[in-house]
C-alpha cells in the first residue's frame, strides 16, 4: 500500500511516499520536489556492535547519471567512485540526524539516498536530508525526530525557501539548516558578506519553513500506524561507577587544567590503564562500562568547571582567543605561502596560480562546469601526534576543504580582472580545535602574499556549547576537548563587514534563537579580533605577483578572427607557442589569454596574434615581406596572412622596367597602405614613402641608391612606430 503526504513550497508540491518502493527495508521514503525525486532508505543491524565512542551510522548519497538522461563517461560506463558533491552531501545527511539516536544505541544504521530524477533546477541535496528523516521515522530505528531541511536564499532583499539554481546565481546567501519545531539543529553555507542580523534572520525564515516539512512526515507516519518501541538505555553498574569515580574524580580535575595537549593526553591514558587494571579481572563487557564511565567524569568536570567557574581547560575566559601568530613567505619557491599558528592548532597554507588549462573540469547531474578556484585540506596523523596510514582524502577532509573554499571564494576577483586559475592547498601540521578556521585565515593571507587582489582579508573561528538545563555557555575559539566534550561546533567565516561561510553542528536537540544570536555576536568579536593579527603580518595584497608566478595577458579579438589566429589543424597557434614558449587560450568570445612565467615572451606572443587580428589602415605604414613578384608588381605580406599588391608604378620615384631590378623575394620592404576596396584588396605604396622621406632629407631622391638610402631612414617616421614584421 502507498501512503503520501504533500505541501506547496514556494509554487512548487513536495510530496513524500512510502510503502511502495524499498519495502524490504526498514524505511524508505520517495521524496520529490517539481521533478526532482530521491529515494532515501534505512536500515539498522539486528544486533548492536562493541563500541563505546562512536555511533555507527553510515549514510550514501549517490547520483544516478540517468536521472539527468545522461551516460557516464570513461571506459566503463558507470558511475565510479563518488565525487565531491556526493560526499559533501553524504555528511550533509549524516550530521542533522546523528545527534537525534538515543544514548547508548550502537545498532549499525546505514541511509542510501539515491537521485532518480534530475529536473536541472531544484537541487536534490535537501531533499535527501527530508528523505532521510522520513525514512526514520517511518521505520522500527529509535530516531528522536522527525526534523525539516530547507535551504534559504535571499533574492532582491527576499529570503526564499528552496530556491532554484537560477535564483541562487542572484543569490546573496546560500543556507542549508536542518531542525525540529523549536530549535535548529545543523547549519551549512555561504554568504556574500552578509552581516549577522540578516544572517540570523535567514535561519528564522528557514526555521519557520520546516514546520510543514515536519508535520509531513508526522502525518506519514500517523497514516502508516507506525508504532516504534522505546528504546530503553543500558544501565549503568552503579557499583563499578562509585569505585572508578572514587579513583579517578580527582586527577580528572588535575587533568583539565593541563594547557599542552600532547601531556594531557599521555597524563589521561596512564590514569584510564589505572581504571582499566582494576577490573583487568572481572566479566567481559566491563571494560567497555569502564571506558563509558571515564569519558562521563571528563565530560561532567569540563563542564562544571565552565558552568559555575568561568573557567576554561588551558585557563582562557569565555570569551578568549588563544595567542596567534601570522607568517607569510615562508616557502621561498611558491606563489605565496602562509604559516597561521592559533594555541596549538597550525596551518602551513600555499597558493598557486595557474592558467586556464589548470581548471577542474566538473561532470555531474547538474552538467558540465568548469572551477577555477580549489581549496584542498589535509590533516596528516602527525598533527594530532598519531601514527595511520594515510589514503587520500577523506570525507572530513573534503568537508573541511569545501568550508574554506566557501569562505575565500566571494572574495577573489572575477576572470575578467584576474584571469588565472588559483589552488590552495592548507596541509594541517598541528591540531588541536579548529583547522578548517585556521585554514582559511591562513588561505587569506597566503592570496595576499601572492599578489592576488582579494576584496578583502578572510578570517574564521569556532564557537562552542555548554547547556545544562537553564544554564548555557557559549565559548568562543573551542579546542579539540570543547569540541569532543561540549554541545555545539559553530564555525563562522567572514570579513569585517560580513559573513561568508558557516557550519554548525550539535550533539544535543537544537538550539535557540537567543543562543544562535549570542553565538554569531561572540564570533564577530573574535573574527575581528583574529583580522587585526593578520592585518599586523600582511594587511593588504602583494603589489607584485611572484617571480615564479606565470604571467597571464589577456585580450579580446574579432570572434572572426578565431580561426585565423588558430589557423589550418592548429598550424598557426602551434608555431606561436614554439617561437616564444608560452600558453595560450582562445575561448569561444573571442578571449585570448596568454600565459608565461618570461614577461618578455607574453608580450611577444600578443604582438603576434595583434598583427594576426590586425585589420590593415588607410594611411599605415607597415614593415612586409615580398612574398611573389610579378610583371605588374609584388605582393607584399604585411600582417600574416594579409598581402597586399605594390604596384610598379608605386615601388620607386622613378619609372623602372622590371620590378627585379628594386625588389626581390624575401626582401623585407616598407610601405604604406594607400586603398582597401570593398572586396578587402590592399594597395601599397613605396613611392609615396621615397617622396615622403625625401622632402624631409631636403635632396630630389633622383638617384635610385639615395631614394633607396631615404626610404630606410623613412622606417620609422617621427612619432609613430610602423606595424608589421
Amino acid at each position: 500500500m502507498t501512503y503520501r503526504t504533500e505541501i506547496t513550497l514556494e509554487g512548487r508540491t513536495l510530496s513524500i511516499e512510502a510503502g511502495r518502493v524499498a519495502r524490504a527495508a526498514d524505511g524508505a521514503a520517495w521524496v520529490r520536489y517539481g521533478d526532482t525525486v530521491v529515494l532515501v532508505t534505512a536500515v539498522a543491524s539486528k544486533q548492536p556492535r562493541e563500541v563505546s565512542d562512536f555511533f555507527p551510522l553510515t549514510v550514501d548519497y549517490q547520483e544516478r547519471a540517468y536521472a539527468a538522461g545522461k551516460i557516464p563517461g570513461g571506459f566503463f560506463k558507470r558511475e565510479g567512485r563518488p565525487h565531491e558533491k556526493e560526499t559533501l552531501t553524504s555528511r550533509l545527511i549524516d550530521r542533522p540526524i546523528r545527534p537525534l539516536f538515543p544514548a547508548g544505541y550502537h545498532q549499525d544504521v546505514q541511509i542510501i539516498a539515491t537521485v532518480l530524477s534530475a529536473d536541472q533546477e531544484n537541487d536534490p541535496d535537501v531533499l535527501a536530508v527530508v528523505g532521510a528523516s522520513a525514512a526514520l521515522s517511518t521505520s522500527p530505528i529509535p530516531f528522536l525526530g522527525p526534523i525539516g531541511c530547507v535551504r534559504v536564499g535571499r533574492v532582491n532583499g527576499r529570503f526564499v525557501a528552496n530556491p532554484t539554481y537560477a535564483e541562487l546565481e542572484e543569490s546573496d546567501l546560500d543556507v542549508v539548516l536542518a531542525g525540529a519545531e523549536a530549535a535548529v539543529v545543523m547549519v551549512e553555507g555561504g554568504a556574500r558578506e552578509v552581516p549577522e542580523e540578516p544572517l540570523l534572520d535567514a535561519l528564522l525564515f528557514g526555521q519557520r519553513a520546516l514546520q510543514a516539512i515536519n508535520q509531513m512526515q508526522r502525518d506519514l507516519a500517523r497514516q502508516m500506524g507506525v508504532q516504534r518501541p522505546a528504546f530503553v538505555t543500558p544501565p549503568v553498574d552503579a557499583a563499578l561507577q562509585g569505585r572508578i569515580e572514587a579513583l579517578c574524580r580527582p586527577r580528572i580535575r588535575e587533568l583539565a587544567f593541563v594547557p599542552e595537549k600532547e601531556e594531557q593526553k599521555a597524563r589521561r591514558k596512564v590514569l584510564l590503564d589505572e581504571a582499566l587494571a582494576a577490573v583487568a579481572a572481572e566479566p567481559e563487557g566491563t571494560t567497555l562500562q569502564v571506558k563509558e564511565i571515564f569519558e562521563e567524569l571528563e565530560k561532567q568536570e569540563m563542564r562544571r568547571l565552565i558552568l559555575e567557574e568561568g573557567r576554561r581547560a588551558d585557563g582562557r575566559s569565555v570569551t578568549q582567543v588563544r595567542p596567534i601568530t601570522c607568517e607569510v613567505g615562508v616557502l621561498p619557491r611558491t606563489h605565496g605561502s602562509a604559516l597561521f599558528t592559533r594555541g596549538q592548532t597550525q596551518a602551513l597554507v600555499t597558493t598557486t596560480l595557474g592558467t586556464s588549462e589548470d581548471e577542474q573540469r566538473l561532470d555531474d547531474i547538474e552538467g558540465e562546469t568548469f572551477k577555477r578556484f580549489m581549496l584542498h585540506y589535509n590533516f596528516p596523523p602527525f598533527s594530532v601526534g598519531e601514527v595511520k596510514f594515510m589514503r587520500g582524502a577523506s570525507r572530513r577532509d573534503i568537508g573541511h576543504g569545501a568550508l574554506a573554499e566557501r569562505a575565500i571564494q566571494p572574495m577573489l576577483p572575477g576572470k575578467e580582472e584576474f584571469p588565472y586559475t588559483v589552488r590552495i592547498v592548507s596541509d594541517i601540521l598541528e591540531s588541536n580545535g579548529s583547522s578548517s578556521m585556521a585554514t582559511v585565515c591562513g588561505a587569506s593571507l597566503s592570496l595576499m602574499d601572492a599578489g592576488v587582489p582579494v576584496r578583502a582579508a578572510v578570517a574564521g573561528v569556532a564557537m562552542g556549547l555548554v547547556k545544562e538545563g537553564d544554564r548555557t555557555v557559549v565559548l568562543t575559539d573551542i579546542q579539540g576537548l570543547e569540541d569532543h566534550l561540549g554541545d555545539m561546533d559553530f564555525k563562522v567565516a567572514g570579513t569585517r563587514t560580513g559573513v561568508t561561510s558557516i557550519q554548525m553542528d550539535i550533539k544535543i536537540q537544537g538550539i535557540t534563537d537567543a543562543t544562535l544570536r549570542q553565538a554569531l555576536t561572540q564570533a564577530r568579536q573574535a573574527r575581528l579580533q583574529v583580522l587585526d593579527s593578520m592585518d599586523r603580518a600582511l594587511a593588504k595584497p602583494r603589489q607584485a605577483l611572484s617571480p615564479y608566478a606565470p604571467r597571464i595577458i589577456s585580450f579580446k579579438i574579432p570572434v572572426d578572427k578565431i580561426r585565423e589566429v588558430i589557423g589550418p589543424g592548429g598550424k598557426i597557434i602551434r608555431g606561436i607557442v614554439e617561437q616564444t614558449g608560452v600558453k595560450i587560450d582562445i575561448e569561444d568570445d573571442g578571449t585570448v589569454a596568454i600565459a608565461s612565467v618570461d614577461e618578455a615572451a607574453a608580450q611577444k606572443a600578443m604582438e603576434i596574434i595583434g598583427r594576426i587580428v590586425e585589420v590593415p589602415e588607410v594611411g599605415k605604414i607597415y614593415l612586409g615581406k615580398v612574398v611573389k613578384i610579378t610583371d605588374f608588381g609584388a605582393f607584399v605580406e604585411i600582417l600574416p596572412g594579409t598581402d597586399g599588391l605594390l604596384h610598379i608604378s608605386q615601388i620607386s620615384q622613378e619609372r623602372i622596367k622590371r620590378v627585379e631590378d628594386v625588389l626581390k623575394e624575401g626582401e623585407e620592404v616598407m610601405v604604406k597602405v594607400i586603398e582597401v576596396d570593398r572586396a578587402g584588396k590592399i594597395r601599397l605604396s613605396r613611392r609615396e614613402l621615397l617622396r615622403e622621406a625625401a622632402e624631409k632629407a631636403g635632396t630630389p631622391g633622383s638617384h635610385p641608391a639615395e631614394a633607396r638610402r631615404a626610404g630606410d631612414e623613412a622606417r620609422v617616421p617621427e612619432g609613430k612606430k610602423p606595424s608589421g614584421r
